[in-house]
Formats: structure tokens, C-alpha cells, sequence
């Protein structure tokens, strides 16, 4: 019998997690499948990790994985897909905005022979009109400056074959944005539609400044563009400075009208300055990840668990 592995996420979830579990054995224990139900603990303060501990011992289906810190989403996603053994893998949020319902239905286009089952929240229960306009040209932004197309509304809620797991182990980039990673793998890829309801419990931990990181990863990730931008704000910049030195000789020597500027110099002055600063900022972004690339550190490290080699993720 296939078993299927499914990979969650959590962090201060502990009026989720109970709940979730329940909602998803009542849905795999329905279908023809072995199942194995992987938390992956992000440095939780909460009653999360004794919740964890409880379910470990009442159920062996259940493997909790605790990270020594908070080490953020993808990579906690990222450390339950190095350590998840199905023929096929599920990663979902915990609390119950990815909704368990939908598997047999990931379960049924994997049966047909995709490889990825990617599902794209088309709306969210109860979320801001503002979230939803500025998720949605993020999207057409990133797409406009990216080689790689990333669907609109797409989410870490997706289904991906064992084939294609042992291929996203071999990227090891610490700032990763997985939707864009999945997309750029290629394989036989099909999309579901679903509306999120809302959390069953407490509030979102996706912070403002954490969705701002997350946003800038998935641009500097995919794009070179903005250093290309940073070259076309650097010759636009001087020729509008050579019409104006243009502009100084003529009035000087032409119309004999040189009067001393100060408002004009100090306009150009602050303009120009400010584009060497969005140039050198965007210059240092990118060196900044080079950096942290460099250093080869590990993506997240393990309190407790049963971590695989890093050499042996196969």
C-alpha cells in the first residue's frame, strides 16, 4: 500500500493542532492509503510542543520534529520535506485554512500521473480587501520581472510526488521562496482552485515585516532585473545630468543669464544622490545573500527528532 506523507508547519498553533489531527485521520483514514503526519515544531512558545508530544505518544502516525529556533516557514516546510518518507508528500498549513477535504482530490490527479498538484487559493474568508489587493499585484510584479512564471494565489498547500521531493532536496538556498521553486522544476504540474476559510483559532504569524521579507526573497530569488534597473536609473540619471550642465553652459554663455541656483542645485543634488542609494541598496541586497550563501551554514537545526544525514536525504 502507497503511504502518503503529510508535512505541517507549526508555530504557536496549539488551539489548532489537535483539531487539525483529527480533521485530517478522519480524511486518510477513508482512503486506501498508510499515512504518516509530520509537525515540524518552529521554535514554538506556547503549549504547541506539549500538545506534540501527546499526539506523538497516542498515535505512531504522528512524528514531531522540533527546531532548535524560529527558523521561518519555508524552512520549517523545507525540514519536514527533507525528512518525509511517502511515495508521496503533502505539505498544508495547520490551521485549517488549507483544507484537509480537499486531499482525495490532490490523491486523484497524483493517481492520473501529476507529479506536482499545486492548489491556488482563488479568496480567503474574512481577509482585507487591502491583502487582497496588494497579494495580487505582488504577483503581477513578481511575474513581470521573473524568467519564471508563479501563479497568482498560489500557496504551500500542494502535493508533490516522491520523484520530485528528491529533486527539491538538492536545493539548498537558505532564502527560499518554494512557490517560485516548484514552479521553476518543472515536472508534470496541474493546478486545483479552493477558497480558504478562515484560521480555526488564533491569528495569523505572518507579521507584516515577515510578509515583506517574504515578498523581497521571492523577487531577489527569481529576478535579476533589479540590478538591470539599477543600470537603466544610472544612465537615465546621466543624461538628465549632461542636459543640465547643458543647460548651466548656455545660460552662462549664450543668454548671460547665470544666476545662482541654490534650489536647482540642491534638487539635483537630492536626486541624484537618491538614485546612487537605490542602486547601492538593491547592489546590497543581493550581496547580502551571496554572503549568507557563502558561509554554507545549515538551513535549521534540530532540538529532537530523527533528522536524516545531509548526505542521504534519498
Amino acid at each position: 500500500m502507497k503511504t502518503i506523507s503529510i508535512v505541517v508547519p507549526v508555530f504557536n498553533e496549539e488551539d489548532n493542532i489537535e483539531h487539525f489531527y483529527e480533521s485530517v485521520c478522519k480524511v486518510m483514514e477513508s482512503l486506501p492509503y498508510d499515512f504518516e503526519l509530520i509537525y515540524v515544531d518552529d521554535g514554538s512558545k506556547d503549549r504547541s510542543r506539549e500538545i506534540l508530544c501527546s499526539l506523538e505518544k497516542q498515535d505512531e502516525r504522528v512524528q514531531s520534529i522540533f527546531l532548535a529556533r524560529n527558523s521561518g516557514h519555508q524552512l520549517a516546510l523545507t525540514c519536514g520535506l527533507d525528512n518525509a518518507d511517502g511515495d508521496a508528500v503533502i505539505t498544508m498549513d495547520g490551521d485549517m485554512q488549507h483544507p484537509p477535504e480537499l486531499i482525495p482530490v490532490l490523491l486523484e490527479k497524483w493517481e492520473q500521473g501529476y507529479e506536482v498538484v499545486q492548489t491556488i487559493r482563488k479568496t480567503t474568508e474574512g481577509v482585507s480587501a487591502m491583502k487582497k489587493l496588494t497579494s495580487y499585484y505582488y504577483y503581477k510584479v513578481l511575474n513581470k520581472l521573473s524568467n519564471v512564471h508563479i501563479q497568482e494565489g498560489g500557496s504551500d498547500f500542494r502535493l508533490m510526488d516522491r520523484v520530485v521531493v528528491k529533486a527539491f532536496r538538492r536545493y539548498r538556498e537558505h532564502a527560499r521562496f518554494i512557490r517560485g521553486m516548484i514552479g521553476a522544476m518543472g515536472f508534470r504540474q496541474v493546478q486545483i482552485e479552493f477558497v480558504a476559510p478562515k484560521r480555526f483559532a488564533g491569528v495569523s504569524k505572518f507579521s507584516p515585516r515577515k510578509m515583506l521579507n517574504f515578498a523581497i526573497d521571492g523577487v531577489l530569488a527569481y529576478s535579476n532585473l533589479p540590478l538591470r534597473l539599477g543600470l537603466y536609473i544610472g544612465t537615465i540619471s546621466g543624461l538628465i545630468s549632461l542636459l543640465m550642465i547643458l543647460h548651466v553652459f548656455v545660460s552662462k554663455y549664450v543668454l548671460n543669464d547665470a544666476v545662482a541656483g541654490w534650489a536647482t542645485l540642491t534638487a539635483c543634488v537630492l536626486f541624484f544622490g537618491g538614485m546612487q542609494m537605490i542602486v547601492l541598496g538593491i547592489l546590497g541586497e543581493y550581496l547580502g545573500r551571496v554572503f549568507e550563501e557563502v558561509k554554507h551554514r545549515p538551513l535549521y537545526l534540530i532540538a529532537r527528532g530523527k533528522p536524516k544525514d545531509e548526505m542521504d536525504r534519498d
